[in-house]
């Protein structure tokens, strides 16, 4: 039986009750339930686009995030120390509670997505960073830049320069510098390391906490909804000929919602997924996951799987 004609358990929400959980949260896509200094991120099988949570959950999306995520921490803890203390199931990551500092540090090596929409529209300063003219669409830039956006609790994010947010006060000057060094450097690591594996790592995002007065590394990266991959085979070609990239990534999501007449904004009606396209993004992720790791995909299909992540944690716990 094919993987599209077959029936696979999702994680659209959660609502466990923890021993000694003292909070929860749901994000868009993440569960995050804190008990004690630790807290427990149940990455779901939701999928968000233009800061909306789409109807229908993904198979398998939750455990490619969350294996795909513990895979780069781990590969980066060398350059940035990170908030993951164990992954105790496919879909579940404990770690330290941080503070989170309230910016996403975008960083871009190709001019794509929202910056080449924005491009596209005539502007030539994004997020105080001027870009060179005559660029067109995916065109690698001169080197990698970094475009700050703040990281709304509820809404829409916005850029924002490093002039405006340090102005703001919504981060400390020797923070924001740390920051920033770390963005670079798990960037060019990210890079090296698609490359390896016969992909780009076009752009990506970070986003940092404090813990005990150090700056870490949080929530998730390099995965297909925080990052943009192209193929590395065949890009130079296809720019040549002003073709578009094959992404492994969730912008060809945000294209098909574009198609059907959304973006997000006011008065727009969310379209439904065929139950096809969503096979589709699910073998997309689970293709990324595999050329980025080189590790046949593992995922808890049971038709307990709830009740498998509740028990994982708690084992891992001591409750």
């Amino acid at each position: 039986m094919k993987l599209e004609e077959m029936t696979f358990p999702t994680i659209a929400e959660t609502d466990y009750k923890f021993p000694y959980q003292t909070h929860v949260y749901h994000g868009k896509v993440r569960d995050v339930y804190t008990i004690g200094q630790q807290l427990v991120v149940i990455a779901t099988d939701r999928i968000s686009a233009f800061d909306h949570i789409l109807p229908k959950p993904v198979p398998h999306k939750g455990a490619v995030l969350n294996q795909l995520a513990a895979y780069f921490l781990t590969a980066t803890k060398d350059i940035v120390p990170n908030w993951l203390l164990a992954v105790p199931h496919p879909n579940v990551s404990i770690g330290i509670k941080c503070e989170p500092v309230r910016i996403e540090m975008v960083i871009r090596g190709y001019l794509a997505g929202h910056a080449a929409r924005e491009y596209k529209a005539g502007k030539r300063l994004l997020c105080g960073v001027t870009l060179p003219g005559g660029l067109k669409e995916n065109d690698q830039l001169p080197s990698p830049i970094i475009t700050p956006s703040t990281k709304a609790v509820d809404g829409h994010d916005e850029d924002i320069t490093r002039v405006e947010l340090l102005k703001r006060k919504i981060v400390t000057e020797d923070v924001y510098l740390q920051m920033e060094k770390y963005t670079y450097a798990v960037f060019e690591r990210g890079q090296k390391m698609a490359n390896e594996r016969g992909l780009i790592l076009a752009d990506t995002k970070y986003e940092f906490g404090i813990h005990e007065g150090k700056v870490m590394l949080i929530d998730e990266i390099h995965t297909p909804d925080s990052s943009r991959y192209f193929y590395l085979d065949g890009y130079d070609e296809q720019q040549k000929k002003n073709e578009p990239q094959k992404q492994l990534s969730k912008e060809f999501v945000r294209e098909w919602l574009m198609k059907n007449g959304f973006q997000g904004k006011a008065g727009q009606q969310m379209p439904v997924m065929p139950d096809d396209f969503v096979q589709t993004i699910s073998a997309r992720y689970i293709e990324l996951y595999e050329l980025l790791t080189g590790i046949n995909f593992k995922d808890d299909t049971s038709p307990g799987l709830k009740e498998n992540i509740y028990t994982s944690v708690l084992k891992h716990l001591g409750k």
